[in-house]
C-alpha cells in the first residue's frame, strides 16, 4: 500500500514539475539569456552596465530598507488582528468588522492605491482638507511604507489567521495550571507554534513590497527603488532588455536568504494530533486593548479609500463637490466595456478553479506525504520564486517565449500566467492548514484499506473546505486586480477591465479609474461573501466528529454538494470565454498608444469612409505597446499601428516588422515621414499650472522653463524623468536648443532640484499631480491641459518662450501573410490620413502636411523643432545629458 501512495505522491509532483518547469523555469531562462546573451555571444558587460549606473546600488539599498519595515509592521499588525479574531472575546460584529477590513485593500486594483494615498492625505486630500492640516509627507518613505504596509496586509493576515486558527488552544489553558507567567503562556502556546507562519508572512510580504512598482511611481518621489529601476530598463523611453534582465536576476538574490530562513523555522513548526475546542477565558483589559488597537488599524486602512467613492460621484473633485452621477454613466456606456468586464469575470473563474487544485496538489506534497526533501523543497523553492518574481518580469518572460505560438495574445496564457504569478500565498495557505492537521489519518485510513488518494478526498479535503474557499476567492480576487503582468499579454479581443484602467491612467481619467475599480471592488465583495458563507456552512468540530464516526459514505457525498455550488458557479463564470476573441478575425486590430482624443478622430474618419465594423482598437500605454513592439516584431496581433515615431523607427530597425507606405503624403519641411509610416498627430509640451494653488501659495505663474529654475519654486514643480518617459524629451530639447548643454545644464539641475519628489516616471504624472493640488506647476503634454482648462478645472497652460517642441506620432502597417488584410490596412492608413487630419487637428493644432491650416484658438505661441532628427540614438544622448543633472 505504501508503495502505492508513493506512485500517487510521484505522479502528483511529477505533473507539479512538468507545468512549472513549463511555465516558470524555462520563460525565465529567456531572461538569464538576456541578461548574460549579447550580439556576440556571452557577455557580463550587462551587468557592468547596470552597476555603474548612477544610483543603482542606492535603488538596491532603498528596496531592501522599506521592503523591511514595511513587512514588520504589516506582520506585526497582522497577528495582531488574528490575534484579536481568535483569541479574544471581542464582540462578533467587531470581529467580522476586523475580518472585512484586513482583506479589504486587496478587493482594489493596487494601480490605484497610490492615487487614493494622493487623494487622502496630499495637499489637498480628504483627510488633509478635513483636519486642516498635512501631518505627514506622502512622498518617498512615509507613503511607500504606508501604502507597502495597505498593500501587504490582506495577505499577512490571511497567511497568519488561517493558521492560527489551527492552533490548539488547550495548551495554553495547561501552560497556566502548570503557573506559567502569562507572558511565558503566551510565548509558547501562541507565538511559538506560528513562528514559521509569521516568518513566511514577513517573507511574502517583502518580497511583495521588494517587487512592486505602482506604489512608488505613484508617490516614491526621490526614493528610487530597484522595481522603478527595472521598469525604466524594460519600459523606459529607449527599453533594454538586456539590462532590465539583469536587474531582474538582481532582485531574485534575496530568494537564497528567504529560502534559507523558511528552511531553518520550518522545525518549529508544531502539529496537533487533535485540535480541542475550548471557550475563551474572559479577559477585559485584553479583549478593550486589543479591540482598540484593531479598530486602528482597520481605519488606517479603509480611510485612504473612502474618497474612491466620493471622487467619481462629485462634479469637479476637490474643486467643485456639486453631487453628479454623470462621470458614471460615462463610462458605463463605454461601447465594450461589458464584453471586457465578462472577459475578467471569466479570465478570474478559470484562474480560481485551476489555480485551487494546483496549489492544493503543491500543499499535499509538501504537507502530508511521505516523499523526500529534496521533492518537497523542489515545490518550496517555486513557491519562493513566484512570489519573488516580479510581475512584470514573468509578463516580459512570458512575452518573448510565447510570442509567435499558438498561446499569444490567448485567454489561455494569461490565465497561466496569472496562476502561476498568483501560486506562493494560496500554497502556504493550504500547507500551514494541512500542517497543522492530524498526522496520523493517512496511516489509520491506510491500516482500514484506504488508498492515499480516497483518503485525501474523504478526510483531508472535508476538512480543508475553508481553506479552499479562501484560495478560490483569492484566485478570483487576484486575477480580477492583477496588472503588472497581463497587460503585456493581452490583445484587442482579450482586453481586461484592469488593462482599461491602465489605458485611463495614460488619459490621465481618474473618475474613471475609481468607477472601474468600484465595479471590482463590488465584484469581489461578492464572490468573497459567497465564498465565505460556504466555508462557515460547517464547523471544524461538525467536519472532525464527521471523520471520527467514519461516516465515509455520508462524507464523499456531504464534499460533493459542498463542491458543487462553488464549482457551477465558476463554470457559469467561465463561460463567457466560450465565444469571446475569435468572432472577429476578419477585422483590422489596430494597437495604438494614441489619447482618447486621437482615438474618436481616427474612428470617425474610419466609420465615415466605409470602414464602420472592419476593425477594432486596441489602445496602450507607450512603454507596454512599445515593449511589445521590439518583442514581438511580425508576430504581433496587431495589423496596424499608431505609435511614436521614433519608436516605430526602433521596432523596424530591430525587426523589419513594417510594410512599404503604398500611398504618398507630402509633410512641412522638418516632418520625417519614412516610406513605412505617416505621421497623424504632433504633439507638444507646455508649462501646466493649478491657477488657485499659485494664489494661494503668491506664486507668479512662470514665462519660460528657465523660469522653473528660480528658488521660489521649490517644492511647487513636477517634471518628468526623460529616462522614463518621452514627455520629458520636449522639456530636454527645449533647454538643450536655447542654451546649449553647459548653460542648459545648470538650468535642468536646478528644475530637478526645485521638482524633489516630483521628479516622475510617467509622462502624464506631473499633470495629476497639478490637477491634484499636489503642485502647482508641471511640464507635460499642451493639449491635455487644454481639455482640462475646456472642461473647467483650475487648470492653465503656459507656452515657453523657449519654444513649443513636438514629438509626432505615425501609423504603420505590420507585414502580415494575410493580403488581403493588408491591403485594407493600407487603405485604413491612408483614410486616417487623409479624412483624419481635419479632426485631428482640432485638438493637435500642428500642421503636419502641406496646404494644413491652423487656425485653432488654441494654437501654440512658438512652435519649434530641434535642429537634429528625433531618433533613438538622438534620445539615448538626451537621457545620459539629464541624468547628468541629478
Amino acid at each position: 500500500m505504501k508503495l502505492k501512495t508513493q506512485k500517487e505522491i510521484k505522479s502528483i509532483f511529477a505533473v507539479l514539475c512538468v507545468v512549472f518547469g513549463f511555465f516558470l523555469i524555462i520563460p525565465l531562462l529567456f531572461i538569464f539569456k538576456y541578461a548574460f546573451v549579447g550580439d556576440s555571444g556571452l557577455t557580463i558587460q550587462f551587468f557592468s552596465d547596470v552597476f555603474k549606473e548612477k544610483g543603482f546600488t542606492t535603488a538596491i539599498f532603498n528596496s531592501l530598507k522599506v521592503s523591511a519595515i514595511s513587512a514588520c509592521i504589516s506582520t506585526v499588525l497582522a497577528f495582531i488582528l488574528s490575534y484579536t479574531v481568535q483569541y479574544t472575546n471581542v464582540k462578533t460584529p467587531i470581529k467580522k468588522l476586523i475580518k472585512s477590513a484586513a482583506v479589504f485593500p486587496m478587493l482594489l486594483p493596487t494601480i490605484t492605491y497610490g492615487f487614493a494615498i494622493i487623494y487622502s492625505f496630499g495637499k489637498q486630500g480628504l483627510v488633509t482638507t478635513l483636519l486642516g492640516k498635512q501631518f505627514f509627507e506622502i512622498y518617498g518613505l512615509n507613503g511607500l511604507v504606508l501604502g507597502f504596509v495597505i498593500y501587504t496586509l490582506p495577505i499577512s493576515y490571511m497567511l497568519t489567521s488561517n493558521t492560527m486558527r489551527y492552533v490548539d488552544k488547550k495548551f495554553s489553558i495547561v501552560s497556566r495550571v502548570m503557573g506559567d507567567k502569562p507572558l511565558k503562556t503566551f510565548l509558547t502556546t501562541v507565538l511559538r507554534p506560528l513562528a514559521g507562519t509569521l516568518a513566511a508572512a514577513f517573507v511574502q510580504t517583502f518580497f511583495l513590497s521588494f517587487t512592486d512598482f505602482g506604489i512608488p511611481a505613484s508617490i516614491g518621489g526621490k526614493y528610487d527603488t530597484i522595481a522603478s529601476v527595472l521598469y525604466s530598463e524594460m519600459l523606459g523611453s529607449i527599453p533594454n532588455f538586456n539590462n532590465g534582465a539583469v536587474v531582474a536576476l538582481v532582485m531574485l538574490i534575496p530568494t537564497v536568504v528567504g529560502i534559507a530562513v523558511l528552511t531553518y523555522l520550518e522545525k518549529y513548526n508544531i502539529r496537533y494530533q487533535k485540535i480541542s475546542e475550548i471557550e475563551i477565558r474572559k479577559g477585559i483589559v485584553r479583549d478593550t486593548v486589543c479591540g482598540i488597537l484593531s479598530g486602528l488599524v482597520c481605519a488606517v486602512i479603509i480611510i485612504p479609500f473612502v474618497v474612491i467613492f466620493i471622487a467619481p460621484f462629485v462634479k469637479m473633485w476637490p474643486y467643485d463637490m456639486t453631487p453628479t452621477i454623470d462621470n458614471f454613466t460615462k463610462i458605463i456606456k463605454t461601447a465594450n466595456l461589458g464584453e471586457v468586464y465578462l472577459h475578467s469575470i471569466g479570465i478570474a473563474a478559470a484562474v480560481a478553479g485551476i489555480g485551487m487544485i494546483l496549489t492544493y496538489a503543491a500543499a499535499l506534497v509538501t504537507a502530508r506525504s511521505q516523499i523526500n526533501k529534496k521533492a518537497k523543497s523542489v515545490i518550496e523553492t517555486i513557491s519562493l520564486i513566484t512570489n519573488t518574481v516580479p510581475g512584470m518580469v514573468i509578463g516580459i518572460a512570458y512575452l518573448l517565449m510565447f510570442t509567435g505560438t499558438s498561446l499569444q495574445n490567448t485567454f489561455t496564457i494569461i490565465i497561466v500566467c496569472t496562476i502561476v504569478h498568483y501560486f506562493s500565498t494560496p500554497y502556504l495557505m493550504f500547507k500551514n492548514s494541512l500542517s497543522k492537521m492530524n498526522s496520523s489519518w493517512e496511516t489509520t485510513a491506510m491500516l482500514m484499506g484506504d488508498s492515499w488518494i480516497k483518503t485525501i478526498i474523504r478526510i483531508v479535503t472535508p476538512n480543508s473546505f475553508s481553506t479552499i474557499c479562501e484560495v478560490i476567492s483569492y484566485y478570483f480576487v487576484n486575477a480580477m486586480v492583477t496588472i503588472s503582468a497581463v497587460v503585456f499579454l493581452v490583445g484587442a479581443k482579450t482586453a481586461t477591465i484592469t488593462t482599461k484602467i491602465k489605458e485611463l491612467q495614460y488619459f490621465a481619467k481618474f473618475d474613471e479609474i475609481f468607477i472601474l475599480s468600484i465595479m471590482i471592488l463590488a465584484t469581489n465583495i461578492v464572490v468573497k461573501v459567497l465564498f465565505q458563507a460556504l466555508a462557515n456552512r460547517k464547523s471544524i468540530k461538525e467536519k472532525r466528529e464527521s471523520e471520527e464516526n467514519n461516516k465515509g459514505e455520508k462524507r464523499k457525498m456531504s464534499l460533493k454538494k459542498k463542491l458543487a455550488l462553488p464549482l457551477l458557479c465558476l463554470t457559469l463564470a467561465v463561460a463567457p470565454l466560450a465565444g469571446c476573441s475569435k468572432s472577429a478575425d476578419d477585422q483590422v486590430v489596430i494597437y495604438s498608444n494614441a489619447d482618447e482624443e486621437a482615438v474618436e478622430a481616427m474612428s470617425k474618419a474610419l466609420d465615415e469612409n466605409g470602414y464602420d465594423g472592419k476593425y477594432t482598437f486596441q489602445t496602450f500605454g507607450t512603454s507596454e505597446l512599445g515593449g511589445k513592439l521590439l518583442a514581438e516584431g511580425t508576430n504581433i496581433e496587431a495589423d496596424m499601428v499608431t505609435m511614436s515615431s521614433f519608436y516605430l523607427d526602433s521596432a523596424q530597425e530591430k525587426n523589419n516588422m513594417f510594410e512599404k507606405r503604398n500611398y504618398d503624403v507630402k509633410t512641412l519641411d522638418g516632418i520625417e515621414a519614412a516610406d513605412f509610416y505617416a505621421p497623424i498627430t504632433s504633439q507638444e509640451g507646455a508649462i501646466i499650472v493649478n491657477t488657485e494653488m499659485l494664489k494661494e501659495n503668491g506664486l507668479k505663474a512662470p514665462t519660460s522653463i528657465k523660469d522653473l529654475a528660480k528658488p521660489e519654486y521649490k517644492g511647487f514643480i513636477s517634471v518628468t524623468d526623460v529616462a522614463s518617459s518621452s514627455t520629458a524629451w520636449l522639456l530636454v530639447q527645449a533647454i538643450i536648443s536655447e542654451y546649449g548643454e553647459v548653460e542648459g545644464k545648470e538650468i535642468l539641475s536646478a528644475i530637478y532640484e526645485n521638482a524633489g519628489d516630483h521628479i516622475e516616471e510617467s509622462g502624464s504624472a506631473p499633470l495629476k499631480k497639478v490637477r491634484a493640488g499636489e503642485v502647482a506647476i508641471g511640464f507635460g503634454l499642451r493639449h491635455q491641459a487644454v481639455a482640462d482648462k475646456e472642461e473647467g478645472l483650475p487648470i492653465d497652460f503656459i507656452d515657453p518662450t523657449e519654444g513649443n517642441f513636438s514629438l509626432t506620432e505615425s501609423v504603420a502597417v505590420v507585414k502580415k501573410d494575410n493580403a488581403e488584410k493588408a491591403e485594407l490596412s493600407q487603405e485604413m492608413a491612408k483614410c486616417i490620413i487623409e479624412n483624419g487630419r481635419q479632426y485631428l487637428i482640432e485638438t493637435y493644432p500642428n500642421a503636419i502636411y502641406e496646404g494644413e491650416k491652423t487656425d485653432n484658438k488654441n494654437h501654440s505661441k512658438y512652435p519649434k523643432t530641434f535642429s537634429e532628427p528625433l531618433t533613438a540614438e538622438l534620445l539615448e544622448k538626451h537621457i545620459a545629458f539629464s541624468d547628468s543633472c541629478k
